[in-house]
């Protein structure tokens, strides 16, 4: 499936205020929420990506169509990377460890900046780097 590049990097941008605001006030219960949205990124599709939703009912229709659309494997690795910081994130701040909590915020606020602001993927180019390193199939190795 194809997705518009510009939908992620407002994704990006909610993601980074959400983040911003965890660290802000310390609310595992807020980044609880943004794991969720990741989740559904991850397990559902970036079309039923709750901010991709927003994109799409109120951004998209407002702009010209696409120059052109990236494969949505990518991005949704991306979220994968950004659920796993969210949950050590989350059980960092519940269990009294805030400053894991504090790191593993800022890491994924830190990706989601860097997709938000400059259009890069951090997770996306990770993805494409295991993806180049990693052999399509092991079964084709072994006889």
């Amino acid at each position: 499936m194809k997705v518009d590049p510009r939908g992620q990097r407002f994704t990006a941008a909610l993601t980074s205020i959400v983040l911003v605001a965890v660290l802000l006030t310390g609310n595992w219960v807020l980044l609880a929420a943004q794991a969720m949205v990741f989740a559904i990124g991850v397990f559902f599709g970036l079309r039923r990506h709750p901010y991709g939703l927003l994109y799409a009912g109120l951004v998209r229709p407002r702009l010209s169509p696409p120059a052109e659309l990236e494969d949505e494997a990518p991005p949704r690795f991306a979220q994968g990377v950004g659920l796993a910081f969210a949950l050590v994130g989350v059980a960092g701040y519940s269990l009294g460890l805030g400053w894991l909590g504090i790191a593993a915020t800022a890491f994924a606020l830190g990706a989601a900046f860097l997709n938000a602001v400059f259009g890069f993927c951090l997770g996306c180019e990770m993805f494409l780097i295991i993806k180049r390193v990693i052999p399509k199939s092991f079964s084709e190795e072994v006889p």
